[in-house]
């Protein structure tokens, strides 16, 4: 179950006026970050022209180091 701010709600409104202040700084650090990857994506999804190979040649692609591999 996620909690939502109307759940918090009750005891936030109860703060002091310092404690509210931090809250709020505490609250806009975390927004500001995001956690993951994936929420990283969400905040600023892939644009379509990131992935565009159009007049790329995979072939031409640089070779060096996987002689070893092999």
């Amino acid at each position: 179950m996620e909690l939502t701010a109307d759940d918090l709600w009750p005891l936030v409104s109860k703060l002091p006026r310092e404690e509210l202040v931090r809250l709020a700084r505490l609250a806009l650090g975390r927004a500001a970050t995001p956690s993951s990857e994936g929420e990283s994506y969400e905040r600023s999804p892939v644009m379509r022209e990131e992935f565009n190979d159009e007049g790329a040649d995979p072939l031409a692609w640089d070779a060096e180091g996987w002689e070893d591999l092999a």
